[in-house]
């Protein structure tokens, strides 16, 4: 008695598909099951490549959150410049220290008692070095005076070799600020297919794709012949259109547009239920958003770590 194959095909024989050779079910009988998805032993983490237990909320190592996909407070503060070298302790560069007793003519500590100081013709634009006389005391401190002539005067430099104070305003010098990058996770819902009703099969879940953002972001599927290739590729999630929707930016905010699908964009917070009600027109995300395409497509919107700047160029 013909049959339907497990990938759908009519055929006129009832043990193997004369379309593609895969066993014939009777007609009437029930489609078999699909394997199970594989559990997961492990997960590692996007932002630092860490290994976590399956289950873990938060990153062992960089405290990355699985759920929300927010980066750790560390990364965040680096990427926003807080972060500032720790300067160095005064023991990592000893001075050594001069006295009124100390002798005049004493080398210094750090110079090799081969090395002999060079026999120069004198300068008579150089500052006069203090001699000293017999049963006449110095002042190794006593500072000297040098030209300075960019300031028109002269500033003060003690023996120890000190340089004046630089009262530059501490930006400068600095390279202009870079504007922050952003990126898309694209993930795989299984909450968000347990309400759609889709007649296919969801894929296994996993970590999510990365794509970084530029201004304009076409939400959809990828179609050679049509010419549609999305930054945002929604992959085999059949009930996404290939144009769902837009994704723009001002430089500050972020805003979604659906581009007349044909199941609708949906928009909700991460911390609150599913949303019910398709968007209409242009719609900004907030902070906490997530986008719902598809049948399990969920899209979530953060700031790009230095880690995949680096990476996606």
């Amino acid at each position: 008695m013909p049959g339907i194959c497990e990938a759908g095909h009519r055929s006129t024989t009832d043990d193997y598909c004369d379309v593609c050779g895969l066993p014939v079910r009777p007609a009437g009988a029930a489609p078999a099951a699909p394997p199970p998805p594989p559990a997961r032993t492990s997960q590692k983490c996007p932002n630092c490549g860490a290994t976590n237990p399956p289950d873990a909320l938060f990153c062992e190592a960089c405290g990355y959150d699985y759920t929300t996909g927010t980066l750790p407070r560390s990364d965040l503060a680096g990427m926003l410049g807080l972060i500032r070298p720790t300067p160095p302790r005064a023991e990592e560069h000893p001075v050594t220290q001069l006295t009124p007793d100390s002798p005049v003519d004493a080398p210094e500590p750090s110079a090799p008692a081969a090395e002999q100081p060079l026999d120069l013709p004198a300068d008579d634009s150089a500052p006069e070095a203090p001699v000293a006389t017999e049963g006449e005391p110095v002042d190794a401190l006593a500072p000297l005076t040098a030209p300075d002539p960019d300031a028109g005067q002269e500033p003060e430099v003690s023996a120890l070799g000190s340089m004046p104070i630089d009262d530059e305003p501490p930006t400068k010098g600095r390279p202009a600020p870079r504007r922050e990058a952003y990126v898309a996770e694209i993930w795989i819902d299984p909450d968000w297919y347990d309400v759609q009703s889709s007649p296919d099969a969801m894929p296994s879940a996993g970590l999510p794709e990365t794509v970084k953002l530029i201004d304009s972001n076409l939400i959809g599927r990828e179609s050679r012949s049509r010419n549609i290739i999305p930054e945002i590729d929604c992959g085999i999630d059949t009930g996404c259109s290939r144009r769902q929707a837009m994704l723009t930016t001002d430089g500050t905010r972020w805003y979604v547009e659906d581009l007349g699908s044909a199941n609708g964009t949906f928009v909700g917070p991460a911390s609150g239920p599913l949303p019910t009600d398709p968007i209409t027109g242009r719609t900004e995300l907030g902070p906490d958003d997530r986008i719902y395409v598809g049948a399990w497509t969920r899209i979530v919107v953060r700031k790009a770590s230095r880690e995949e700047i680096d990476a996606l160029g």
